[in-house]
């Protein structure tokens, strides 16, 4: 089986480990915990760019607030997502957010016995004041999420190779530099701003009853 060539920094972006009850119950992991790594994330939009890193920054520090020095419950958040499911980059955003807190829309896990349902815990067009919202089942305390990527822009050598790439008309040479200047963006995200608030702004949340 051939052998995945990620970027080395992706080793170094912070990891998300949480419980998941329905994993414990299934015997799938031992006490439930698992970890999440960034590489999780590419596999599953398949590819990394600015809104997966953004996503996973802006779960990773929503959690931590949320939760402290205790583990996320996977299963057990709900989230309120501020756009239409149709809008924009939001259907990278949601599946991201569901990969980490489990929360599903319509087409959730029904559950077991009554218990581990994942059904209707992600919702669109939430008046939320930020990408996000994230609720625990147990207290009820929430907290909504933003970001401002602009804190990391582009360089100016992407601004001459981009519109070659994105154009069709950019050399080999060129169109590795491209994926070079795209994923340092994403490193110097993940590396070295993970937990800047002027990257990841995350706030206390009252859900509108």
């Amino acid at each position: 089986m051939a052998s995945e060539d990620f970027p080395e920094f992706f080793a170094r972006v912070p990891t998300i480990t949480v419980r998941d009850k329905l994993a414990q119950f299934l015997g799938a992991a031992l006490h439930g915990t698992m970890t999440y790594h960034y590489a999780d994330a590419v596999r599953l939009a398949g590819h990394s760019c600015p809104t997966v890193a953004g996503t996973w920054l802006m779960v990773l520090n929503g959690l931590r607030a949320l939760y402290g020095d205790e583990l996320p419950v996977r299963g057990e958040i709900e989230v309120f997502m501020g756009d239409a499911r149709d809008s924009g980059a939001t259907g990278v955003v949601a599946t991201v957010v569901q990969l980490l807190t489990g929360a599903a829309a319509e087409t959730g896990f029904h559950g077991i016995g009554g218990q581990f349902s994942r059904l209707d815990l992600l919702t669109f067009d939430q008046p939320v004041q930020g990408v996000f919202g994230l609720r625990r089942m147990d207290t009820g305390r929430a907290v909504q999420v933003s970001l401002d990527a602009s804190v990391v822009p582009w360089t100016d050598e992407m601004r001459t190779v981009m519109p070659k790439a994105v154009g069709g008309y950019a050399s080999d040479a060129e169109l590795a530099r491209f994926g070079e200047l795209w994923q340092g963006r994403v490193c110097r995200m993940l590396t070295e701003h993970a937990t800047d608030p002027a990257m990841v702004q995350v706030s206390e949340w009252r859900v509108p009853a």
